[in-house]
């Protein structure tokens, strides 16, 4: 009888709650979950045709070199300047602009190498799974970050949608007129070697869509390019109403813990398998366009 009766309360047990996916988890995320992007942080590329490219910029980790980006965009630098370079599964670079504006007064020529920075004053969410290319790596301030226990220094890594400065060999560190975005798999090779500005938040696909240049290193033949630049403004720059506004899902929220556990975790009608792990560049901080207030908050 009494396994009878343990039978009859196994089967009026309630079922299990199906586990969230990742999607459905930052669709449900709460807004307290999510940060909202400074205007000054938003670098906005308008391209010749009306495309248009948004990159947030990253100055708590290379804060001379997003300073000279800030002056150049406010300057109209990129105004007629080129997307010259797209290399397949690797980079899209642009910046190059013969005969455009002079690069102002107040822009470094020579930054320092902002490749690293001390890991003191970060809130770092460690992502629990082993890296091929450092100690230990996780999020910090809503971005993916690589770091040493034993140096307390840590930087950017290199994953898609990540934007870097161009550079030329060392010492040189480029002051920032020339930029790259990550268009394939994660080269993390170049960590610590490359200062990394911010990420593309949107308009990707105005970069990583493009034809593949022909010549040595993804660059385009003499005489063309892939894209012309029409114009880059700080989003602080532009009217009020014309801005455009993003949010970043914020990496010590409980939200984000959940979200990376059920990345490395999915087991769902589609995937049979759990993979038991995640690396870092698979494991995008989620980013939105600002919801609109809803008419209950107005």
């Amino acid at each position: 009888m009494s396994i009878l009766l343990a039978l009859a309360a196994a089967a009026q047990a309630p079922a299990a709650a199906k586990p969230l996916t990742p999607s459905e988890i930052v669709a449900q995320a709460p807004a307290a979950a999510w940060s909202e992007v400074s205007p000054d942080d938003l670098m906005v590329i308008d391209y010749q045709g009306g495309a248009r490219t948004i990159i947030e910029l990253a100055p708590a980790f290379a804060p001379v070199h997003v300073a000279n980006i800030r002056a150049l965009a406010a300057a109209g630098y990129w105004r007629g300047a080129s997307i010259y370079r797209v290399q397949d599964n690797y980079v899209t670079q642009w910046g190059v602009n013969e005969g455009g504006p002079p690069i102002p007064a107040s822009v470094v020529k020579k930054p320092p190498a902002e490749y690293d920075r001390a890991v003191r004053g970060l809130t770092i969410r460690p992502l629990g799974h082993s890296d091929a290319y450092a100690p230990r790596v996780g999020h910090a301030q809503s971005w993916p970050v690589a770091w040493n226990p034993a140096t307390g220094r840590g930087n950017l890594t290199h994953c898609y949608g990540m934007v870097g400065v161009g550079r030329d060999m060392a010492p040189d560190t480029g002051m920032g007129g020339e930029l790259y975005a990550v268009i394939g798999h994660a080269p993390r090779h170049l960590d610590r070697n490359i200062a990394l500005v911010g990420r593309v938040v949107e308009g990707i696909e105005q970069m990583s869509a493009l034809p593949r240049g022909t010549e040595a290193l993804g660059i385009y033949k003499a005489g063309t390019v892939a894209r012309m630049i029409a114009n880059v403004r700080l989003a602080s720059a532009m009217p009020v109403a014309e801005r455009p506004r993003f949010q970043v899902m914020k990496t010590d929220s409980a939200t984000f813990s959940a979200y990376v556990r059920a990345r490395a975790n999915r087991k769902d009608a589609f995937f049979n398998i759990p993979a038991g792990g995640v690396d870092l560049c698979n494991a995008p901080v989620p980013v939105r366009r600002t919801p609109a207030p809803s008419s209950s908050s107005r």
